[in-house]
C-alpha cells in the first residue's frame, strides 16, 4: 500500500457572497475530488492546537503527526533547515519577507502595508536584492540568506525570542504600532526602505505595473529545531514536494527526501504537472511508501483576497494534480491510500489564516464504497465526524495508532 497526503494550503474558506454565497471549494469545479469524496471518507480535523497561531508551521507539522505543543519552535528555523543554513544553540532566526510599503508617505513609520508578497516577486529578483540589503545591513551579528520568492532569512547571534507581527495579518494596515520594538531590528527594516525603494529592479517593476519589493520586515522567531526522523515515528519512508521553504525545511528536519521540481514557485502558476509527476515516480519508482504534496497556491489567493483566483487554484489542484497522480498510481497497479485537506482555512473576507477546523477526504483505492457526498467544507462538517488532533490525522491514514 502507498499512501500520499494533498495539501492545499489555506484552501478552506467561509461562504463569499461573489460566488453566490458559496466557499471558493464548493465553487470551484472539482469532479475528481467530488468522485473520491463518493467513495471514501470526510470530515473535520482540528490542525491548530487550541491557543497556537494558525500557521502552515504550527498545522503542516500537525498534518505530518508531529504535534506541534511537543515539536514547534518557531517557523524561521524550519526554513533555514530547507536553505541549509547551519544554526547555533544560541542563534534566533527570522522569516525575512520582500513586503510592499506604501511611498507617498515621509516618514517609514507612516507608510501602509500593501502587499506582503511584493506581487510574488521571483527567487532571481529577490536574490539580487537581497544581496543589496546583505552589503549594506549585514555584519556578524545579524546574517542574511536569500530563500524562495519574497521568504528569505535573517540569523541573529545569541539573538532574542521576540513577537514580531505577520506581514500578511496586516494588509492594508498602518505599520506605525506593528514595528519591532528593538532598536537594531527596526533598523535595519528602515534602512532597508532605503536601500530598496530606487533599486533600478524596483524602477522596472513598477514601469511593469508590478508591486515593488520596498522594505524588509522581520518576524516569525524561532530557535534550532529538533524534529525526530518521519520513518522512525512511523515505520514510512517518506518524500516532500513543495515550492516553499517552510515544508521543505520540516522535512529535512525529518530526515525525508525532499523533491525540487523544476517550474514549481508557490505562485498560481505553478509546475503543477510537475509535482504530479514527482509523486508518482517517487512512489512507483524509488521504492518509497509515502509522498506529502504541499500547493501553497490557494493560501497565496487567499492572501490576495481574489475569491475567483483561489477558486482557479483548487480546480488546478483537482486536475492538474490529483487527477493524474491517481491515474498514474491506478495505471501502475498500485494500490494506495490518500489524504486530502488544507492546513488551516485563509478566508479571503479577512486576508489571513484563522484557525477554524478544516475539512479532510479520505480515499482508499481498495474500497468501493458509493456514497452521495462531495467534498468542501459544509459537506465534511455534515459528516459529524471529527479528528479532535491534527497530528493524529497520519495514523487515521496509516490504519494505526501512534505508539
Amino acid at each position: 500500500m502507498k499512501y500520499l497526503i494533498i495539501l492545499g494550503d489555506g484552501m478552506a474558506d467561509r461562504p463569499i457572497e461573489s460566488l453566490g454565497n458559496v466557499t471558493p471549494l464548493e465553487y470551484a469545479k472539482t469532479p475528481v475530488m467530488d468522485e473520491l469524496a463518493s467513495k471514501g471518507e470526510i470530515g473535520m480535523v482540528h490542525t491548530i492546537p487550541d491557543g497556537m497561531s494558525p500557521g502552515s508551521d504550527t498545522a503542516n507539522l500537525s498534518v505530518l503527526g508531529f504535534d506541534p505543543r511537543k515539536y514547534y519552535s518557531g517557523r524561521s528555523p524550519l526554513e533555514a533547515l530547507s536553505i541549509g543554513v547551519p544554526m547555533k544553540d544560541t542563534d534566533v532566526a527570522l522569516r525575512c519577507n520582500f513586503v510592499t510599503l506604501s511611498e507617498e508617505e515621509d516618514c517609514y513609520e507612516d507608510r501602509t502595508m500593501i502587499d506582503h508578497s511584493s506581487g510574488e516577486i521571483s527567487t532571481e529578483e529577490a536574490a539580487e536584492l537581497l544581496e543589496a540589503v546583505r552589503k549594506e545591513l549585514e555584519t556578524d551579528e545579524f546574517r542574511y540568506y536569500a530563500g524562495t520568492s519574497y521568504r528569505h532569512l535573517l540569523i541573529w547571534d545569541k539573538g532574542e525570542m521576540i513577537n514580531l507581527a505577520q506581514p500578511h495579518d496586516i494588509l492594508g494596515q498602518s505599520i506605525k504600532d506593528k514595528l519591532p520594538q528593538n532598536e537594531c531590528l527596526f533598523h535595519m527594516m528602515k534602512k532597508s526602505y532605503d536601500i530598496l525603494v530606487n533599486h533600478p529592479i524596483n524602477v522596472k517593476r513598477r514601469q511593469q505595473g508590478k508591486n515593488p519589493a520596498n522594505s524588509c520586515w522581520f518576524w516569525g522567531a524561532g530557535t534550532k529545531p529538533s524534529l525526530s526522523s518521519f520513518e522512525e515515528k512511523t515505520g514510512k519512508k517518506g518524500a516532500m514536494i513543495s515550492a516553499v521553504d517552510l515544508l521543505k525545511g520540516i522535512a529535512v528536519g525529518a530526515s525525508m527526501k525532499v523533491i525540487t521540481v523544476e517550474g514549481a514557485n508557490g505562485g498560481l502558476d505553478t509546475n503543477y504537472e510537475g509535482k504530479a509527476r514527482a509523486a508518482v515516480d517517487v512512489l512507483t519508482k524509488e521504492g518509497y511508501d509515502f509522498v506529502y504534496v504541499h500547493l501553497e497556491a490557494p493560501d497565496e489567493m487567499g492572501h490576495q483576497g481574489s475569491a475567483e483566483k483561489k477558486a482557479l487554484a483548487i480546480e488546478n489542484l483537482d486536475n492538474r494534480i490529483i487527477r493524474p497522480i491517481v491515474e498514474g498510481l491506478t495505471a501502475a497497479g498500485e494500490d494506495f491510500r490518500m489524504v486530502i485537506l488544507p492546513d488551516h482555512p485563509t478566508p479571503v473576507c479577512i486576508r489571513t489564516h484563522s484557525a477554524d477546523n478544516v475539512p479532510y477526504l479520505l480515499y482508499d483505492s481498495t474500497l468501493q464504497q458509493k456514497q452521495n457526498q462531495k467534498y468542501n467544507e459544509a459537506e465534511a462538517e455534515s459528516a459529524n465526524r471529527l479528528i479532535a488532533n491534527g497530528h493524529d490525522l497520519i495514523w487515521h491514514l496509516f490504519q494505526g495508532n501512534e505508539e
